[in-house]
């Protein structure tokens, strides 16, 4: 795991380094404040040893801000500090700081600290990670949409360009499940997941959205570009049957492209790609239908029992 220490003093860096050396952990080291909140953001740490006193900013400052910014809150935080004053001990843990460690070190306490401190990062990270997968599809799930979703409406509105949404519907999905039951149905929106997962680049994000439907983000993309990346991805589902009991399980699904030209908020750009997806099902299925097409279309009816 990654370790980073932040102390203006370059013989506590050595010191810390040196009783942290065979913990197997990878080191970086910090020499004051503003350089460990930039190599924060860079290197996103494991954990952070922080000094308090600094000349260009003090500890508390640091530990502040890095609980501000959503990309380094969730990193643990132990304190360094000479000083033994509880006042201090107070405010580094009511900052969020998980420990608090008097120079000079004792080493093994130290690493004991230290290694408390990454345990409970990597179970944190554990349950962060299967809070946001679809257990079912290993893709992330509606509550990872949300969230990409967000930050990628967060960056257009500060630097502009281009955002798109494709939402994905498998086709008569139902039928499977009552012809060949639902493991076979199972084993359908596993086989759909990994084909809108292998054909996405590396800044896109597939992911389930509910029941046999998905939804990919695909940043920096037009709607014309999305809707061609979304007929890709349509062939690349009907062209593959899944073989049950020796006979082929034809698949294939609908697809609504949106982008953010128009809208004003990703649950407009969800909505619309919605629509356009219910229009490629009226269209005959197995189609894929752009939300510009038809800006005003109605809302979708509710099914009736």
């Amino acid at each position: 795991m990654k370790v980073l220490i932040v102390d203006d003093s370059a013989d506590a860096l050595a010191v810390a380094k040196t009783r942290l050396a065979h913990e197997g952990h990878e080191i970086l080291c910090a020499g004051g404040g503003k350089e460990g909140l930039e190599a924060a953001g860079r290197e996103n740490p494991d954990l952070i040893l922080l000094d308090v006193d600094m000349p260009d900013m003090n500890g508390f400052e640091v530990c502040r801000r890095l609980k501000q910014e959503a990309a380094t809150c969730s990193i643990p935080v132990i304190f360094l500090s000479g000083s033994g004053d509880i006042d201090d001990r107070i405010k580094g843990l009511d900052l969020g700081a998980v420990d608090f460690v008097t120079k000079p070190f004792d080493a093994f306490e130290l690493r004991a600290r230290v290694r408390a401190a990454l345990r409970t990062k990597h179970l944190q990270d554990l349950l962060l990670k299967y809070a946001l997968i679809d257990p079912l599809t290993e893709l992330p799930n509606r509550r990872a949409l949300d969230e990409r979703l967000a930050q990628e409406w967060a960056r257009l509105l500060r630097h502009g360009g281009h955002l798109s949404v494709i939402m994905a519907d498998i086709d008569h999905f139902k039928d499977v499940n009552d012809r060949f039951g639902h493991p076979v149905g199972d084993e359908v929106l596993r086989r759909v997941a990994r084909l809108l997962a292998d054909g996405c680049r590396e800044t896109d994000m597939a992911s389930r959205y509910g029941g046999e439907e998905f939804v990919v983000v695909a940043p920096e993309t037009t709607v014309q570009a999305a809707a061609d990346f979304a007929d890709r991805l349509r062939v690349s589902i009907c062209l593959r049957p899944l073989e049950v009991e020796g006979k082929a399980v034809e698949v294939s699904a609908s697809f609504g492209v949106a982008g953010n030209e128009g809208l004003t908020s990703p649950e407009d750009m969800i909505q619309a790609a919605d629509q356009a997806m219910y229009r490629a099902k009226s269209a005959g299925r197995n189609c894929v239908k752009a939300h510009q097409e038809n800006l005003q279309a109605p809302k979708v009816p509710q099914a009736t029992p």
